[in-house]
């Protein structure tokens, strides 16, 4: 890895303090604070650590960019699926950038934190992360001098989270991460990225809330009060994919929205399979029916229930990425402030739980052929 990122690097003294800092986050030190990775690289103090990510020479963006050339290289499929994602980083303090009361899942409501949003990688191979953006809440940019010191970029506008999102799809698909669908959650679900989408001819799985408003029978109607009109029949029960308790099970319907199906490039009937219609699939709890989740879908034709639910189902691997992060290579450990710092340490971070996801990856592929022989 560090000959891959070495380039990016002005200096011998930052290009190999990274590469054994990459291999501290990998080791099994119990915090990945600054002191005790410092201990790990041999250092007497944090101070290296810290130099490399605020104020030695080096192009973060670029070695991004090599990450995600690393996660296609290893785990790169024609099934891949982009998965977006936010999570919080539970903060004490007011200097760090970005940080502010805000909805944070760690936290499971309001509290003083940051908010990264995420893209992620998921195949038959694996799921890695490809990219990161640090939310800046409005209250930063009205105060020009806090954000100068936290080092956010005098020309940094505020940027919703779904637009951080679409900046960074924008990123992979312009260097042709093998990927046709995009999945996300309701603050993803809107309309500008769903359109937009279309546009780069991508198809995708996205959360909605349940006021969401579609066209059925000439009329816009909301999409839970549609579920809940459905009769039982309209049920059928499919495997979202495995979790940690086993197959993830749920009732599923669906129905094809009326406005869909219209070739998007004037595409004839030879090429169908390659159209884009819309659908609305709903999913609902098998222990409490009336616990539900929605999701605007678009992608071929001919797709299938199966195979939307089973897109549909790749959500939870971003959800899985962060916990593994977080508990692996300590993505939540970070002692920077700073914009600039920030990304930096999860460039590093998550190239360090690249290393783990193809790590696993090549494990699978040696013992398949003991398992598969066993097998017969």
């Amino acid at each position: 890895m560090q000959i891959r990122i070495g380039a990016y690097f002005r200096r011998a003294e930052a290009r190999n303090r990274a590469g054994r800092f990459v291999r501290a986050l990998l080791s099994p030190v119990e915090r990945k604070n600054g002191w005790q990775l410092a201990e790990e690289l041999g250092e007497r103090s944090p101070h290296g650590v810290q130099r490399l990510l605020a104020e030695a020479d080096w192009d973060e963006e670029a070695v991004r960019d090599e990450l995600r050339r690393y996660v296609v290289d290893h785990l790169g499929e024609a099934d891949g699926v982009l998965v977006v994602d936010e999570t919080g980083f539970l903060k004490k303090g007011k200097k760090s950038a970005g940080v502010a009361n805000q909805y944070s899942g760690a936290a499971h409501g309001l509290a003083n934190s940051q908010v990264g949003v995420f893209v992620l990688y998921a195949s038959a191979c694996g799921a890695a992360f490809l990219d990161r953006e640090l939310y800046i809440p409005e209250e930063w940019l009205a105060n020009s001098v806090r954000s100068r010191e936290a080092g956010i970029p005098e020309e940094h506008t505020l940027t919703s989270k779904g637009e951080l999102a679409r900046r960074m799809l924008a990123r992979a698909f312009a260097a042709g991460v093998p990927a046709q669908w995009v999945v996300g959650d309701t603050l993803y679900g809107y309309d500008e990225l769903r359109n937009w989408l279309e546009e780069q001819h991508k198809h995708y799985v996205l959360a909605i809330p349940e006021t969401h408003l579609v066209w059925v029978n000439g009329r816009q109607q909301p999409v839970g009060y549609l579920a809940a009109l459905l009769p039982p029949e309209a049920w059928t029960v499919l495997s979202a994919g495995e979790g940690s308790q086993g197959a993830r099970l749920y009732e599923w319907s669906w129905f094809r929205l009326p406005e869909g199906g219209e070739p998007l490039d004037g595409a004839d009937e030879k090429n169908r399979e390659s159209c884009q219609a819309r659908f609305l699939l709903l999913r609902r709890s098998l222990s409490d029916p009336s616990h539900r989740a929605y999701y605007r879908v678009a992608g071929p034709a001919t797709l299938t229930l199966p195979e939307a639910v089973r897109i549909a189902g790749r959500r939870w691997t971003i959800e899985e990425g962060i916990e593994e992060a977080k508990g692996e290579v300590g993505l939540d450990q970070y002692e920077v402030r700073t914009y600039r710092a920030w990304h930096r340490f999860m460039t590093l971070a998550l190239l360090a739980h690249a290393v783990l996801a193809v790590v696993r990856h090549r494990t699978r592929e040696k013992k398949a052929p003991a398992s598969s022989l066993a097998s017969h």
